[in-house]
């Protein structure tokens, strides 16, 4: 079992020695059962919240909540929750109770929580208080409710997502009385703010489970995002997909890393599919322009949950490009690696293989050593130091102006030449840059470069 902090346990022993009861509860005793090292460390006590504050006198307090009994205690620095033992009045907004009510017991308290596993409570000597059976629905891997599971979400909409969120990243499995109830109160989420529903969903998305939990509580998660109902069921009547759209998608999602910002890309990378299908003369399905489509949707869609703009600009970029053909030739690669930069590439390329792992398995092996091949190349272009942006270019806007070229055609000649040296046509030599500023300008002849390739892979044209 990992080793409680000191803080923690001078919290616990100080209140205990002012002759209160005082224990660690909810998810750090979760954490300490399943041996993995708790984030947060949560003490309830039967001491009232102007006993704890006598009882720390000499330290940093914070009153974080004291309106349902819960204060903040700093001990080196670090903040440790302590909050009284409560049972919880009405939910009238599906959100917070609208008035607490301390009591001195702590089965009581234990029993307002949500799922049984996070209803332990443990002592300073490792004494175990397990009303609900915590400790067998972990050994057993069950996500279950505290009490009757409808009550639990009508409490709180948002315990739905957190049933989710628990069996995704846990891989555990969610009761079938406590998963029946996930269902029949998925419309308790209206009453939940964007901001909680998303950090939910994320924790969801990147969990071990999570293409499990999407495929069985799709309805849960058409609460906020309906646009995903409608992948469900539409066939792509096309050789280099054996799914319907959203079996894909979720397939994409289970083959990607486990970031936050790739796996949002993977749910949402398809999402205009529908709206752009077509059916040609012999029975093809194509969906010209989806990736502009999906992109535009997965904006509106994310900022509706108040994605930060980082984010949410990652995934929309992603999107809109993740069906480009990225040939292994040299210019095609350092073209995308100047327009994206390394990082933003190399994540396009990690989409790309996800996306081709839910394809159709003898279809795509040539495709996946092609973005390999993608791939050492771009680490070649970067390890060697290729001109790749203007900063890395032998000439600079002085260099410019000595010509005689001033305003902004100095910075349209730099760009001409960044794109002569990012296709081979030029190299990176001082001289030889300035040479082509010069014919650049008189309007003598010369290679022009020609723009990113952005064709679709043949399958989606």
């Amino acid at each position: 079992m990992c080793k409680i902090p000191c803080g923690a346990r001078a919290i616990l022993s100080r209140l205990n020695a002012a002759g209160f009861e005082a224990y660690l509860v909810g998810g750090c005793v979760r954490d300490l059962l399943r041996g993995i090292e708790p984030n947060d460390w949560d003490i309830c006590t039967d001491a009232l919240p102007e006993e704890v504050e006598r009882c720390f006198a000499q330290q940093r307090i914070v009153e974080t909540g004291l309106r349902h009994g819960t204060v903040t205690i700093f001990v080196q620095g670090e903040g440790y929750e302590v909050t009284t033992y409560r049972t919880d009045g009405t939910y009238s907004d599906g959100r917070r109770p609208d008035f607490v009510s301390f009591v001195c017991d702590l089965t009581q308290d234990l029993a307002r929580r949500d799922f049984t596993m996070n209803a332990i409570a443990m002592g300073l000597n490792g004494a175990l208080c397990d009303p609900f059976g915590g400790q067998a629905d972990i050994r057993a891997r069950v996500v279950r409710c505290v009490g009757v599971p409808e009550r639990r979400f009508r409490e709180d909409g948002l315990r739905v997502m957190r049933a989710l969120r628990f069996a995704s990243s846990l891989e555990y499995a969610i009761a079938p009385e406590t998963a029946q109830a996930v269902h029949a109160q998925r419309d308790m989420l209206r009453c939940v703010a964007p901001e909680r529903i998303r950090v939910e969903l994320c924790k969801l998305l990147t969990g071990q489970n999570a293409g499990q939990i999407l495929r069985a509580y799709t309805d849960v998660l058409c609460v906020f995002w309906p646009e995903l109902a409608c992948m469900q069921g539409v066939q792509q009547r096309n050789p280099w997909h054996l799914y319907d759209v959203f079996e894909h998608t979720v397939r994409a999602v289970e083959h990607a890393p486990f970031d936050e910002a790739l796996r949002l890309t993977l749910l949402l990378h398809d999402i205009g599919k529908p709206q752009c299908m077509t059916v040609d003369a012999a029975g093809i399905g194509h969906f010209y322009g989806h990736p502009e489509k999906s992109a535009a949707m997965a904006d509106a869609m994310l900022r509706r949950l108040k994605f930060d703009n980082a984010t949410r600009e990652q995934v929309v970029e992603l999107i809109g490009c993740h069906d480009a053909e990225l040939s292994p030739a040299p210019r095609t690669v350092r073209r995308w690696l100047a327009r994206l930069g390394p990082e933003r590439f190399f994540q396009l390329l990690q989409v790309q293989r996800a996306d081709c792992m839910a394809q159709h398995p003898e279809k795509v092996q040539a495709r996946l050593e092609a973005l390999q091949r993608v791939a050492r190349y771009a680490q070649t272009c970067i390890d060697t130091g290729a001109c790749l942006s203007l900063r890395d270019l032998a000439v600079g806007g002085r260099d410019v102006l000595a010509l005689g070229i001033s305003g902004p055609a100095v910075g349209t000649v730099l760009r001409e030449l960044l794109d002569r040296v990012i296709d081979g046509a030029l190299p990176n030599d001082r001289q030889a840059l300035l040479r082509e500023a010069v014919r650049i300008t008189t309007g003598g002849p010369d290679a022009h470069a020609q723009t990113v390739d952005e064709g679709r892979r043949p399958h989606d044209r």
